[in-house]
């Protein structure tokens, strides 16, 4: 069964704009350097948010479904720009915890990875290395759709 998503953006002033996703808003805009105001990350950063989002979410469903607490979760998401055009080449989720049972939670990494539709769609557009505790994890790349 398909699923829609849908987000507005309207422009608000300047290089500023307003996007509304169901009931929230939150602004775009470009950084002070780039001749804009500041008042929001750009549209890549957001486009970092909802990989690191989209996985935090799927390793919270996984913990609660399993019953297991783990204190002080922290997922960092990094994203190299390159190339001509410019493109994300390369991103980064890197997970930690306070005093970790490793394995569950290398366990709990791995299920979250699985599951984040983020994930799956940018795996196919940029390599994406994991780590969870500094130790890499490894996924099998799913390839891209035949043309």
């Amino acid at each position: 069964m398909s699923t829609t998503f849908t987000a507005t953006v309207d422009h608000v002033v300047h290089t500023t704009s307003r996007v509304t996703v169901r009931t929230h808003n939150v602004l775009v805009d470009r950084p002070r350097a780039k001749g804009g105001n500041d008042l929001g990350p750009v549209g890549g950063e957001y486009l970092l948010v909802s990989l690191g989002g989209c996985f935090t979410s799927h390793l919270l469903a996984a913990m609660r479904a399993r019953e297991v607490t783990l204190n002080g979760i922290r997922v960092a998401v990094s994203g190299t720009l390159d190339g001509s055009p410019e493109r994300f080449t390369a991103l980064a989720v890197a997970v930690t915890a306070e005093d970790p049972d490793t394995a569950l939670l290398e366990k709990l990494v791995t299920i979250a990875a699985r599951g984040c539709q983020v994930m799956n769609t940018l795996r196919l557009a940029a390599p994406i290395t994991i780590t969870s505790q500094g130790s890499p994890i490894e996924l099998a790349q799913t390839a891209a759709p035949a043309v």
